[in-house]
């Protein structure tokens, strides 16, 4: 058989390790292990009833053409009522992109951004795909770590310190995967002050867990500075605040100087959004939220009892995160790598979590544990944890 030739782009592009372990533990669970995934970030909630109903009267309506690439204008008008409410910030429903999943949003704005000679930051811990869609972009990848001494929220100064004009793109996530550090916002003034000398750097804010915070004051959007409108990419959806992980399902606000190139991209990539999830999706937004607030509130019970277990533990010390559904707890300790604790604990004992350094060098030394599950598989979790980690 011939051998291919790949472009060497291509040899640049990673992966997400979340999915490489539940595949590991989903084969395991298939050959009759029981295996608690305490790795994958999808809440356990249930989708709101009324999207799920608007999505079945879209299919049996006959809703299954395509739609203008950036969103159908009913969702889009939606986002923007939706972000009025919630933050009483006016955006303009023609700069919103509705896409099928937020991934596309990062993919975008690296594939403008990014090329050689380019630099983009980004959150060291971090979200996977961060970096590996950087790289495949050909600009060069400048983490900026988080630190856990500062409980996570990103150091500003640090930030602006690794700006030269080279740099295109800077990422910015709070609340954090996989840290669910929250950025304070007296830090995040701090940076857009600095910003304000950088004019030429574009800033994607990625704040899909917006709306899944545990103190009274809700995380920052970047959307509340004026001043850097016309260069702010804002990245949100529907997967984590209405569990609606598999309905692939994203949006996005734009500076107008760079819709119609997103559009194009849209047009290019995917054509439109499936219908019937739009359709659903603006259910879940014009409807009742009372199932966004309840799945907060057990997150926040799950995460002090998970915090507490941890702590109770001489082997690791895990501050209490401020959004997210994640802690993402110290395991020097143990005496063990990430990438070796994560693969023992699922080899013996059917654990599944995520290695730090999964999520960059900066998050070697920890694990993410993530308490988007039932309370009594969490418990179960942290007993076999117990017992694991008691035999070193």
């Amino acid at each position: 058989m011939n051998e291919l030739t790949l472009a060497a782009r291509m040899s640049r592009l990673g992966t997400e390790s979340a999915f490489d372990v539940l595949m590991r533990a989903n084969r395991m669970a298939a050959d009759g292990c029981d295996v608690i995934n305490l790795g994958i970030g999808q809440p356990d909630a249930q989708p709101p009833e009324t999207a799920i109903e608007a999505a079945r009267k879209a299919l049996r309506d006959a809703h299954h053409g395509y739609t203008d690439p950036p969103g159908l204008p009913a969702l889009r008008e939606a986002v923007a009522a939706n972000l009025h409410r919630r933050l009483g910030i006016d955006v303009a429903p023609d700069l919103i992109l509705v896409t099928p999943g937020a991934k596309p949003v990062m993919f975008f704005a690296m594939l403008m951004f990014g090329e050689s000679e380019a630099e983009i930051l980004y959150p060291d811990p971090g979200f996977p795909i961060y970096r590996s869609m950087i790289d495949f972009s050909g600009a060069g990848a400048i983490p900026y770590r988080l630190e856990e001494s500062r409980g996570f929220s990103l150091d500003p100064e640090s930030v602006l310190s690794q700006v030269t004009e080279r740099t295109r793109l800077i990422i910015l996530n709070s609340p954090a995967n996989p840290t669910g550090g929250v950025t304070a916002g007296q830090d995040m003034d701090r940076l857009v002050e600095g910003l304000l000398d950088h004019p030429q750097v574009a800033i994607l804010s990625d704040e899909i867990y917006d709306q899944i915070y545990f103190d009274e004051s809700r995380p920052v959007s970047l959307l509340e500075y004026p001043d850097i409108r016309d260069r702010l990419i804002v990245l949100n959806g529907w997967s984590k605040t209405y569990a609606m992980t598999g309905w692939r399902l994203g949006y996005s606000v734009w500076p107008r100087q760079l819709m119609d190139v997103v559009s194009r991209l849209a047009i290019n990539s995917h054509s439109c959004v499936n219908t019937a999830a739009q359709m659903g999706g603006l259910a879940a937004l014009e409807g009742p939220q009372d199932t966004v607030s309840a799945m907060v509130s057990e997150f926040a019970s799950r995460r002090t009892q998970l915090v507490d277990r941890l702590n109770g533990l001489s082997w690791f010390s895990c501050q209490a995160p401020g959004g997210a559904f994640y802690v993402f707890p110290n395991i020097t300790n143990t005496g063990l790598s990430g990438r070796i604790f994560q693969d023992r604990l699922l080899t013996e004992t059917g654990v599944a979590l995520i290695a730090g350094n999964s999520f960059g060098n900066a998050g070697e030394g920890f694990v993410r544990i993530s308490f988007a599950l039932d309370q009594s598989r969490i418990e179960e979790g942290m007993d076999r944890i117990g017992h694991f980690v008691s035999n070193l």
